[in-house]
């Protein structure tokens, strides 16, 4: 089996275009939270470009250790900067564009080779599994010796942080022979850095410099503009087929220097070569096999739970979720759920998927499981009305793919208790309305749909009232209690039954908008019913147990089909809408006032696709042609990942965080589905 490569290569006299060097992003994650993150020019434009944002757990969360690092090549008669920061016009936005001859990502690892002075030069990037560490790796593979000068740039602040915010001064650098550790007057624990593979030189030459641009940040509306901060200058010579490792940690240095750079990158090739190799047959090679590193990504051990992992352990368990995307989202229980079966179940992680399914049981208070956990802290946040009965959709996709009756039988009586919770109402106003058996849901100054976008006070897209996938994914959640129920005999599985046959009835009756001929997306809001049309509606063909008569299903379809498919997912709300926006761009109003009105989110191709095959179920071709689009973003954009959201309307360009959980998740479902037919 070979290592799965995606490769972009510019032969001598065609160098890439430093635009797209600017634009393009690639992304490493450590496993517990932690990454590192850039531009494929190694010029930051976001405030989330770093080279080590080390996952602290605690009060400090996720947090900027090394922001970056000026990198530059010198030779006898020339010098190149691989590297650089831009400080407005006078910087060189991508200086070494005419150098670059390859950027690949080999077994999801980046690596970028350069011509330079009749020398070829290949550097990586890799943070060791479980580590807040980075390894920046230099080989020469050709030509004589060359000298590497490295000057990193710190600015030890939350990840979130604006970038024009406080140093934290003054540093404390200090010296132990070749190994240096920078603290902080903030209590953030030291950052260590080190040269390995020869011997290196240090030239103590302390700069704050104050102008660093963020150009990224400017578009989105936020301060772009700040300071960093640096010890100095490293420099080593870099010898024919040698290995040179810049290293920086916020681990200890026992920890840190545990591997040998060649040692890390090994075992690195060879835990995602596991990986691969775990996968479901037809997700081994190309771009499946793609999907399947990006995966990775997402499942992480949180650091942050220390009080929360001892009583999941004692049980034999391990602490496992599913980040919802990088660089800025932790994790999210709808998203989790949402992503569980491609993320873990498809990638032969099975035994993460029941961590992740047992670790959110944990957390489960008055029938809701968390929306998210915020940064920095242990406790999450319930405002969800969608992500428990998601809960119930992970189960059935986990217990079909593993036999594992011994978690359902642990999970049931919890399972029991969130229905009776909506039956008697809970948190949000979440509850089942007596009168005709749907779900109701809407809270003041709350947004519990999945379409949660909301600015101070304003929340965008409020859908309070009966909302059509809330209610899909309710009656779905009691079919499959039913069957769970009456698999062990239990007389309740009879009210399951019953209160399933009544949410069909009354969904049929109250949904369906013949002027349209869809699904109404709100019924008995506070302005009465809602027309839009959105991709909600999909869900009620699309789950496990549809509760749309089938009927309605080819009508449906073929709405959703003409007014909301692209070729990289489904829009929010269809074009001609008055509240439709094309374009997701602009300061965070701007931005939030589209996020669910028109513009695509790819992790809704998913959910389309199933409900094609349930009305088509011999077209599989027709259906993999729809992930053309999201296969064809692997190779721009975050190189190797599918990001969050795309606008509207062509060329469709990427939005939001670059790398998102359910857009890897339901992409690489629906390949696999539509590959093995």
């Amino acid at each position: 089996m070979d290592d799965p490569i995606r490769r972009l290569s510019w032969p001598p006299g065609d160098p890439p275009d430093p635009a797209r060097l600017l634009q393009d992003e690639w992304l490493v994650t450590n496993g517990l939270g932690g990454y590192a993150a850039c531009t494929l020019a190694g010029v930051p434009t976001r405030r989330y470009h770093a080279l080590l944002v080390a996952a602290l757990g605690g009060r400090f969360g996720r947090t900027v250790m090394l922001a970056h690092v000026d990198e530059r090549i010198e030779w006898d008669g020339g010098a190149m900067a691989l590297t650089a920061l831009d400080r407005g016009e006078t910087a060189d936005p991508a200086p070494a564009a005419a150098s670059l001859r390859e950027f690949r990502l080999e077994t999801g690892l980046p690596v970028w080779v350069y011509a330079l002075g009749g020398r070829v030069v290949e550097r990586r990037i890799v943070m060791p599994a479980r580590q807040n560490t980075t390894l920046l790796l230099y080989r020469l593979l050709s030509g004589r010796t060359l000298r590497l000068r490295a000057r990193p740039w710190v600015h030890l602040r939350s990840h979130d942080a604006e970038v024009s915010s406080a140093l934290h001064a003054p540093y404390r650098h200090t010296t132990v022979e070749a190994r240096h550790e920078i603290a902080s007057a903030a209590d953030y624990p030291p950052l260590r850095l080190e040269i390995l593979g020869a011997p290196p030189a240090f030239i103590a030459d302390a700069r704050v410099v104050e102008d660093v641009h963020y150009r990224l940040e400017e578009l989105r509306g936020y301060p772009s503009v700040g300071p960093l901060w640096s010890p100095g200058v490293f420099s080593a010579e870099l010898t024919p087929y040698t290995t040179l490792c810049f290293l920086a940690s916020s681990e200890d240095w026992g920890i840190a220097e545990a591997l040998t750079p060649d040692e890390a990158i090994d075992a690195e090739r060879e835990r995602r070569r596991r990986l691969v190799a775990l996968a479901a047959s037809a997700a081994q090679t190309g771009p499946a096999a793609e999907l399947v590193l990006a995966a990775d990504q997402f499942v992480i051990r949180p650091v942050g739970r220390r009080l929360e992992t001892p009583r999941i352990e004692a049980v034999g368990d391990e602490v496992r979720t599913i980040i919802a995307g990088y660089p800025w989202f932790t994790d999210w229980g709808r998203d989790t759920m949402i992503g569980l079966e491609g993320l873990a179940l498809c990638t032969g992680r099975a035994i993460e998927a029941g961590y992740i399914l047992r670790t959110f049981a944990h957390y489960i208070r008055n029938g809701l499981i968390p929306n998210l956990f915020p940064e920095g802290q242990s406790a999450g946040l319930y405002n969800t009305a969608d992500a428990t009965l998601w809960f119930f959709h992970a189960i059935d996709r986990y217990v079909r793919a593993t036999g594992d009756h011994y978690t359902l039988e642990l999970l049931l009586p919890r399972l029991k208790d969130i229905l009776n919770r909506h039956i008697a109402g809970t948190d949000f106003g979440i509850r089942l309305d007596p009168a005709d058996g749907l779900v109701i849901q809407g809270a003041e100054g709350y947004q519990l749909t999945w379409m949660d976008a909301k600015v101070d006070d304003w929340v965008v897209t409020p859908r309070r009232g009966k909302s059509v996938e809330i209610n899909a994914l309710w009656y779905n959640a009691l079919r499959l209690m039913e069957g769970w129920l009456r698999e062990r005999g239990d007389e309740e599985a009879d009210g399951a039954r019953e209160l399933a046959e009544r949410c069909r009835l009354s969904f049929n009756r109250r949904f369906w908008y013949d002027e349209g001929g869809y699904l109404y997306d709100v019924v008995d809001g506070p302005e009465g019913d809602d027309p839009k049309c959105r991709p909600n509606q999909v869900l009620a063909i699309s789950l496990e147990h549809p509760v749309l008569d089938p009927a309605r299903w080819v009508d449906v379809l073929r709405m959703v089909r003409e007014k909301l498919l692209t070729p990289v997912g489904l829009r929010s709300l269809a074009p001609g809408d008055p509240d439709y926006k094309p374009t997701y761009f602009g300061d965070r109003r701007a931005r939030d006032a589209a996020y669910h009105q028109g513009t695509v989110w790819p992790w809704l191709i998913g959910p389309f696709v199933d409900a094609w095959l349930r009305v088509h179920p011999g077209d599989v071709q027709t259906a993999h042609g729809w992930l053309d689009g999201l296969i064809d973003s692997l190779g721009h954009d975050c190189i190797g990942t599918i990001s969050e959201i795309f606008d509207a309307e062509p060329p469709y360009t990427s939005r939001g965080c670059v790398a998102q959980a359910w857009s890897v998740a339901e992409t690489l479902r629906a390949l696999l589905r539509t590959t093995s037919g």
